[in-house]
C-alpha cells in the first residue's frame, strides 16, 4: 500500500497539482474539508497533508489559521507552487462561445481582469475541481472552468486559452504537516518557525511582544491575527520568523514573547522553501 498526502478538494485542485508535483511517490487523496485532512493525518490514516496558507494575488486562505492551533499537526515543510490557470471548455466549445466561468472565489480573484476582457461572467463554485467536472457532466458549450491542466485531464476537456491568470507571478504558499515534528538540526540552512500565541490584555501588549524578535535581530515574514471565542475582545496572532528555536537569538525573543502572552504553541521549525530567499 502507497503512502497516502491528503488534500482539500476533488481530484484535478491545485493541491493535488501540488502533491503530484512535491510527491511524486506518495498517493493523493481528495478531502471533503480541511478539517477532515487534518483528522486523517491525525488519526494516521495518512502520514501528510498538502495545505494552501495563502496566495500572491488573493491573499490568505483564512480557514486554516483557525484550524491550525487545535489540529495538533506541525508543519514539517512549505512549498511555493506558481499557479498557471487554464479556461477549460467542452471538447468542441471555442474560446468566443462561452459566456460564463466557473471556479472557486479565490481562482476567480486571479483571473478577474482576463475574464473581463474577454467578456467572460464569473460564477463562483466550491473548488476549481468541482468547477471542472461540473463542466464536463452538464455538456453546457458556454460554460467553462478555471482550473489546472490536471483538472483537463481528469475531465476531458479541452483548453480553451492557456495561462489567463492577471499576475505573471501567481503563486501559492502551501504547507505540508504531519503527525510529528520534523525540526531540522541548528546548522546554517534557512528555516522558519510558526507559532501561534494570545497577548495578555495590557495596554501595546503586542507592540512589546514582538519586540524581542526585532531586538535580537530576527525577520518576521508573516503576522496574521483573528478573533477568537466568538467575540471581538479576543485575538489570536500567527507569525512566521525566519529563525531556529534553538538558536541563542530565538531564544531570547520567545522568552520575551512569553512575558507579554497567555498562550504560545510552536506549531513547526522547518526548511525555508528556495524560492522564499529568492523573494
Amino acid at each position: 500500500m502507497s503512502v497516502r498526502i491528503v488534500y482539500q478538494g476533488e481530484p484535478g485542485a491545485y493541491s493535488h497539482l501540488a502533491c503530484r508535483e512535491h510527491f511524486p511517490d506518495m498517493q493523493p487523496w481528495a478531502c471533503q474539508s480541511f478539517a477532515q485532512a487534518f483528522a486523517r493525518v491525525r488519526t494516521g490514516e495518512a502520514e501528510l497533508a498538502m495545505i494552501p496558507v495563502e496566495n500572491t494575488v488573493a491573499g490568505r486562505v483564512s480557514d486554516i489559521y483557525h484550524l491550525l492551533p487545535e489540529g495538533d499537526l506541525y508543519i514539517i515543510q512549505e512549498r511555493y507552487q506558481p499557479i498557471h490557470h487554464q479556461l477549460l471548455g467542452l471538447p468542441g466549445a471555442t474560446l468566443e462561445g462561452i459566456k460564463v466561468a466557473r471556479s472557486h472565489p479565490m481562482a476567480l480573484g486571479q483571473v478577474r481582469e482576463r475574464l473581463l476582457s474577454l467578456g467572460i461572467a464569473a460564477i463562483a463554485d466550491v473548488d476549481t475541481a468541482a468547477a471542472a467536472r461540473k463542466v464536463a457532466e452538464r455538456g453546457d458549450m458556454s460554460v467553462a472552468a478555471v482550473a489546472s491542466r490536471v483538472a483537463a485531464e481528469e475531465y476531458g476537456l479541452d483548453i480553451l486559452k492557456e495561462d489567463i491568470e492577471d499576475s505573471g507571478s501567481n503563486t501559492t504558499r502551501f504547507i505540508v504537516l504531519s503527525k510529528d515534528a520534523r525540526i531540522p538540526p541548528l546548522t546554517e540552512v534557512p528555516v522558519v518557525s510558526s507559532y501561534v500565541f494570545r497577548t495578555r490584555s495590557v495596554p501595546s501588549s503586542l507592540y512589546k511582544a514582538l519586540g524581542g524578535f526585532a531586538s535580537n535581530g530576527l525577520n518576521l515574514t508573516k503576522l496574521e491575527s483573528y478573533m477568537i471565542g466568538g467575540g471581538f475582545t479576543a485575538a489570536q496572532f500567527y507569525v512566521d520568523v525566519e529563525g531556529h528555536p534553538d538558536s541563542q537569538a530565538m531564544r531570547n525573543a520567545l522568552e520575551e514573547l512569553d512575558f507579554f502572552t497567555e498562550d504560545i504553541r510552536h506549531l513547526g521549525t522547518y526548511p525555508a522553501d528556495p524560492v522564499r530567499a529568492k523573494s
